[in-house]
């Protein structure tokens, strides 16, 4: 990571370091827009000067975490910039997520403060109401509500960009515990050269950003990237296939989206009998879940445009592979390695496969996380001492240095972009009263997974599948709540008990639609 930086010159070092150095070349160009609301890129480096002193101000100090529950929207943006400014840690929070999730990552990373966007979303407000949180305003554009200052101790503050953390994005293990990812200024940065240069962007493009800046994607390709070109970004809270239309129809140039976003604007589309128009479109591309070749053509087919693809992993910033626009794919590669990363696939003994044999897709380079947050061994088990991160994704090598993803070690569920593992659903609903046992599989549809559970009701039990799923979404996040629950009797297990997955995946995956 140090030769990128070194080799960057002037460069940034820290992610407000980005904002500055755009209003230095381009004071009045816009940055961010929300709603009626524009900020040029002098706004912006004066909103994060007074969030900065108003974070001090609260107690916030280097080596702190601070949580910001929160949806996109300005606010978030001028907070992730000041509270890193600060060489504090942001731990950004989907604010969609249930009071139990977000409990339990408070508790993991102990924050020094808690706050809530309360003007951009209604879920931080009604959290910020629940916690007794206060409002202030922070900077001349947003409402912010802060919880009490908590005691905890910092962690290091170091001068070099590869060594100090900037945020701390959780992600659900296999174990069902939620794992702090430490991504450091010098990952992001990385990535957001990376993702503005592979995208072409310029200080001409408008982008459409409704990926979650809480979700790694959203926060260093999407924001991040397009700060890095000087361009102006849309913050949108939430998908809207209406308003995407029409926001394609005369301003966007850029737009990146998981699979699930181009199957619901297709849905809408066809529906209500549209016609797209694209003038300004010039770049297309999906990440976050597997892009399958019928949902890319036909996106082509309708928006008139390449859909570019990538593989990627919250340990990794997130992006490892991008297709390119001067190389256009009509099958479902992944792309290539981003410049400067190296790549493996390596077979269950340890050792590299043949070339364009199936194995476990390794990577190292300066996108790879510096650990998981109070957890060695964790860490240890996936980051070898010489850097190689583990993915536990199966890939192969096409031709041209292109790969492909093939399957995946872990079990895990991608719905709608976001990860989704078995086992911490399972635990919901397992703590349901008439509900013994359960276990959670995945379900492809076109251009997403859905989410199936199969249950096993204690004797006489008359709970229905809709008081399951409304118990399990007063628990779960939405994009985490089964969209079908199916009871068995009996589930298929093996000479030593152990349930069969396999044979629920089959059961699952011959389930009719609807």
């Amino acid at each position: 990571m140090s030769g990128w930086l070194h080799d960057r010159g002037d460069g940034p070092t820290r992610l407000f370091d980005i904002s500055q150095g755009c209003a230095r070349r381009s004071p009045d160009a816009p940055a961010l827009v929300a709603g009626n609301i524009t900020l040029t890129y002098m706004d912006l480096v004066k909103a994060i000067d007074k969030t900065k002193t108003a974070l001090a101000d609260l107690g916030v100090r280097a080596g702190d975490r601070v949580m910001i529950l929160s949806e996109n929207g300005i606010g978030l943006a001028i907070l992730v910039f000041s509270v890193t400014a600060l060489d504090a840690w942001a731990v950004v929070v989907n604010a969609r997520l249930s009071e139990r999730e977000i409990n339990e990552i408070q508790g993991h990373c102990r924050p020094r403060r808690i706050l809530y966007t309360v003007d951009a979303s209604s879920e931080a407000a009604r959290h910020a109401q629940s916690a007794g949180a206060r409002q202030m305003r922070i900077g001349p554009f947003s409402t912010v509500a802060f919880g009490t200052i908590q005691d905890c101790e910092v962690e290091p503050v170091f001068p070099e960009a590869e060594r100090q953390v900037a945020a701390l994005i959780y992600t659900t293990g296999t174990t069902g515990k939620p794992k702090g990812v430490m991504l450091t200024h010098g990952n992001l940065l990385y990535i957001a050269h990376m993702s503005s240069r592979l995208r072409g962007l310029t200080a001409d493009d408008h982008v459409y950003g409704v990926l979650p800046i809480s979700h790694v994607y959203g926060l260093s390709s999407t924001f991040l990237g397009t700060m890095c070109a000087g361009a102006c970004l849309e913050l949108i809270p939430r998908f809207d296939a209406a308003h995407l239309v029409d926001a394609l129809r005369w301003r966007v140039t850029v737009f990146q989206g998981v699979p699930a976003m181009f199957a619901r604007l297709l849905e809408y589309v066809d529906a209500n009998h549209i016609t797209l128009e694209t003038a300004k479109l010039r770049y297309l591309s999906a990440g976050g879940a597997p892009l399958d070749v019928d949902l890319k053509r036909r996106v082509q087919e309708k928006l008139g445009k390449l859909l570019n693809n990538g593989y990627g992993l919250t340990e990794c910033s997130p992006t490892v592979t991008q297709t390119r626009i001067e190389t256009p794919r009509d099958d479902d590669s992944v792309g290539r390695p981003l410049p400067g990363l190296e790549i493996r696939i390596v077979g269950t003994d340890g050792r590299d496969v043949e070339s364009g044999d199936v194995g476990e897709l390794w990577v190292r380079g300066p996108n790879v996380m510096a650990g998981y947050y109070r957890d060695e061994k964790a860490t240890s088990e996936v980051v070898s001492d010489d850097g190689w991160l583990r993915t536990g994704d199966l890939a192969r090598a096409g031709a041209n240095d292109h790969y492909y993803i093939v399957g995946r070690v872990k079990d895990l569920i991608i719905r709608s972009g976001f990860n989704v593992y078995p086992v911490e659903v399972e635990g919901v609903l397992n703590s349901h009263p008439a509900i013994t046992f359960s276990a959670v599989v995945g379900r492809h549809v076109p251009g997403n997974e859905e989410i199936v559970a199969f249950v096993q009701m204690a004797p006489g039990s008359t709970v229905t599948e809709k008081e399951v799923r409304m118990f399990a979404a007063r628990r779960l996040a939405a994009y985490k709540v089964p969209s079908k629950v199916v009871r068995l009797e009996e589930f298929p297990a093996g000479p030593t008990g152990k349930v069969l997955k396999r044979k629920l995946f089959e059961m699952a995956a011959a389930m009719a639609d609807g």
